[in-house]
């Protein structure tokens, strides 16, 4: 686009919503539109400026998604799922692609992002690097590569602040090594063990969760057989991947038909779209 993409950011005042608000800043085809926030929030109607402790930027923080929306090219949203489905139909309403990396979605919230999907360009993904999506592909292909002698194990690592686990990249990486298998992965997605729990189950992915510290994101998955490993990893040792990943999706976003679409799609590795 010619002119710069206009950018909404939600969710302003967490750890993410200020990385994508900086990385807006930095981007020369972007500009910051607006920042939202939740109804009741302290950060809401004082300027961006003062509260990150610089000087005022004339951007105030609002709980108004129709007003901050009008004229926007794009909303970014990493936030919770609740916010992210009701941002969605505002996002609809107002004709703006919606970029989401919000995880911990259920079935009945990915329906609801499916309707909105109808009408304006919407990218959702549990991760927004280019590594982890790479990872993706490679777990379906190795996974398609090797039979049910090699048990299947997620390992994920977060920060200690982290909601939801497993985290959604690992269910990303789950359900590409059932689709790799051609298994349905709620059949075979093993996430809680605890206690007596038996002999593991043949063809089963499991999962094993680990918070502490200030972990951005690992991730492996272990390919395991008698005699032998084979594990893909990727570590992420900088947040701001995800942010300029998310504004990626968003300049490929606004270009786009209304569709639900992911990362794989905006890096062209989709075999869907």
């Amino acid at each position: 686009m010619s002119q710069p993409m206009k950018v909404v950011i939600n969710g302003v005042s967490g750890r993410m919503g200020q990385m994508l608000v900086e990385a807006v800043l930095k981007r020369q085809n972007a500009m910051l539109h607006g920042v939202l926030d939740a109804p009741g929030h302290a950060w809401v109607g004082q300027d961006l400026g003062v509260l990150t402790g610089g000087q005022a930027m004339d951007v105030i923080v609002s709980d108004d998604p129709s007003a901050t929306l009008a004229g926007a090219d794009a909303v970014i949203d990493f936030t919770v799922p609740k916010a992210t489905v009701a941002l969605s139909s505002y996002a609809a309403e107002a004709g703006v692609a919606h970029v989401i990396g919000t995880t911990g979605m259920t079935e009945t919230d990915i329906a609801a992002i499916d309707g909105a999907a109808r009408t304006v360009p919407i990218v959702r993904a549990g991760n927004m690097s280019l590594g982890v999506n790479l990872l993706v592909q490679l777990t379906k292909k190795v996974a398609a590569a090797l039979d049910e002698d090699f048990d299947i194990e997620v390992v994920e690592a977060h920060h200690n602040q982290k909601v939801d686990a497993p985290s959604g990249t690992a269910l990303m990486l789950g359900e590409a090594a059932a689709e790799g298998r051609g298994v349905a992965f709620d059949d075979v997605s093993d996430r809680g063990r605890d206690g007596i729990t038996g002999a593991r189950k043949r063809g089963d992915i499991g999962f094993a969760v680990v918070r502490g510290g200030d972990i951005v994101g690992e991730h492996d998955v272990v390919f395991a057989a008698a005699g032998e490993r084979v594990v893909l990893r990727h570590l992420a040792t900088d947040r701001g991947i995800f942010a300029r990943g998310a504004l990626k999706a968003a300049d490929w976003a606004v270009r786009q038909s209304p569709g639900h679409y992911d990362m794989l799609d905006v890096l062209g590795l989709s075999e869907e779209h």
